[in-house]
């Protein structure tokens, strides 16, 4: 059942999302050659305690990390280890989730370490558009399906495989809400969108197959054909106007 949430409701969510937001960012400046993703778990897990909140993903469904770290082809779902070490060229999936007063926010971002290809750095452009041109569709009395459509419209349009296999959701009390966003769709279809529901909206976006595969960890997705992936994610509210971003930080 989706939720719509209060006026109060939508507070508590923005101060869940502001930490989420900028254990992101924390996370990227620490980004670097030679640091283990271990470390940068644990500087992510401190900060949000710092804050005062919880790592909303520490133990979710037996996830031992506080964020998920994914590198390269791996889509989503990285677990943090104290074995792997960032390396110049490397492009990063950082996946954060932070849990106060009752809600959750749930953001996540792509960052290359040192200099990065070209095509890495276009792989990351297109999936944050892609991103902003399906919230633009992410407005009371559009549907689901429109902010899915104008995903993969975009990035397909420019040869990139969008994953289908694991989609964008409702957040709020619980970490996944109904409903499900899809980053791909059929414009008008799908559930309707209301003024207070909050999603999550997270076009993972690959430089080959669409196909995705779940590795022995049973955690890590990587790509079917090896390729580059990127990830960015915010959790929106839906207004009568535009969407408001609640784990965009400046």
């Amino acid at each position: 059942m989706v939720q719509v949430k209060n006026s109060e409701q939508l507070a508590s969510m923005r101060k869940a999302g502001r930490i989420t937001g900028e254990a992101i960012l924390v996370a990227r400046d620490h980004i670097k050659e030679g640091i283990s993703t271990k470390e940068l778990d644990t500087i992510i897990r401190n900060y949000i305690e710092k804050c005062g909140a919880k790592p909303s993903f520490l133990g979710y469904g037996g996830f031992p990390g506080s964020a998920c770290i994914s590198i390269n082809n791996e889509v989503i779902h990285g677990i943090p280890s104290a074995k792997r070490f960032l390396e110049e060229g490397d492009i990063v999936k950082i996946d954060v989730g932070a849990y106060i007063g009752g809600f959750h926010g749930d953001s996540a971002n792509t960052f290359g370490v040192g200099k990065i290809s070209a095509e890495a750095q276009k792989l990351i452009d297109v999936t944050r558009e892609s991103f902003y041109r399906g919230v633009k569709m992410a407005v009371s009395g559009k549907r689901v399906g429109d902010i899915g459509s104008a995903i993969a419209s975009y990035a397909e349009g420019l040869g990139y495989g969008v994953v289908r296999k694991f989609v964008g959701h409702g957040v709020g009390k619980n970490l996944h809400e109904d409903p499900e966003v899809p980053n791909f769709g059929t414009a008008g279809r799908g559930a309707r969108l209301y003024s207070g529901m909050t999603i999550a909206v997270e076009p993972m976006i690959n430089c080959g197959t669409r196909e995705v595969k779940v590795l022995d960890d049973e955690w890590t997705v990587v790509t079917a054909d090896g390729s580059l992936s990127a990830h960015y994610e915010h959790t929106i509210a839906i207004a009568d106007g535009e969407p408001l971003l609640l784990t965009f930080v400046e």
